[in-house]
């Protein structure tokens, strides 16, 4: 009787042994299970403080130039589908739209403009926008129109920039860059005509919206274009430009693209997941091998 006793008490004792082993064996399993499933949203373009995971299912409106803006966020969108984050790019052909929407909700952010032109915006039209990441920067180029290059600008010739604040003082920067203008020593990147203190070929300067200036450079002897509607019109700063802005210039360190959203919005995971995709090496590969130069990734 003893022995059939201790005999089963070993067989409870060994069977829950094989419980207990069981138990740890499958939470390992779980643990390691979870692991992968994190460990999938930690590559290049994830940030690892954000759940993934809560996000699925999320669709994201994102205004945006056509080129580049909106080509590189194609790369992005790629990046987060595989978290199942639907990114969808709303095209603008204009500076005025994006900012609006974005401030009226019908889109939760926009990637089209440099951070100097979103301050001076919020200041002259009372809205709430702020940066979220720094992407890229564009410099600024002098483009041929009937005139090949500056040695034949003959007087009088007429060069086309664009007329938004920011824009205007770094093309005529650009400019007496190039010895065809002086301007005031302390006129900076606020300059606009009225600093114009020399002008020995008496060039015409005319102020024009920036989506117009690839257009109407044909008319034109030359225009100062922005980056990306330069790209948009099929230009290449390397190739057609006669002068771009260097990478050591003020605008360079003040004209960051930014990804913009309205204020009280930067810490949303889901703008936070669009951040981390576009600032990731997939990213700074496309736009180093597309734009040669006309767009230069600052991450």
């Amino acid at each position: 009787m003893k022995k059939k006793l201790i005999s089963g008490l070993l067989a409870i004792a060994f069977t829950l042994s094989l419980a207990g082993c069981g138990t740890a064996t499958s939470s390992a399993a779980g643990s390691q299970a979870a692991s992968g499933e994190s460990a999938a949203f930690t590559g290049d373009g994830f940030d690892p403080d954000i759940d993934y995971a809560a996000l699925a299912g999320t669709t994201v409106r994102v205004g945006a130039s056509p080129a580049p803006h909106a080509e590189i966020l194609q790369v992005a969108k790629e990046i987060l589908a595989q978290a199942d984050i639907t990114l969808d790019i709303v095209e603008f052909t204009d500076y005025i739209q994006p900012n609006t929407a974005t401030e009226s909700g019908d889109i939760d952010a926009n990637y089209f403009q440099h951070q100097d032109y979103l301050n001076t915006f919020n200041a002259e039209n009372g809205t709430h926008l702020v940066s979220v990441a720094q992407i890229h920067y564009e410099p600024l180029g002098i483009y041929p129109g009937k005139t090949a290059s500056f040695e034949e600008l003959a007087d009088g010739a007429q060069i086309l920039v664009p007329n938004d604040t920011s824009n205007e003082a770094r093309a005529l920067q650009l400019l007496a860059a190039q010895g065809l203008i002086e301007l005031a020593p302390d006129a900076g990147l606020t300059a606009t005509k009225q600093d114009i203190t020399a002008n020995p070929k008496n060039l015409e300067i005319v102020e024009m919206e920036a989506a117009q200036l690839p257009r109407s450079l044909a008319s034109a002897d030359m225009a100062v274009i922005n980056g990306n509607y330069a790209t948009q019109a099929g230009f290449s700063s390397a190739n057609d430009a006669l002068a771009t802005e260097s990478a050591d210039s003020d605008a360079a360190q003040l004209y960051p693209n930014v990804l913009v959203v309205e204020e009280g919005r930067e810490n949303d995971p889901a703008i936070l997941a669009v951040a981390a995709a576009l600032q990731s090496d997939a990213v700074r590969d496309f736009i180093n091998e597309t734009y040669g130069g006309a767009v230069v990734p600052l991450f």
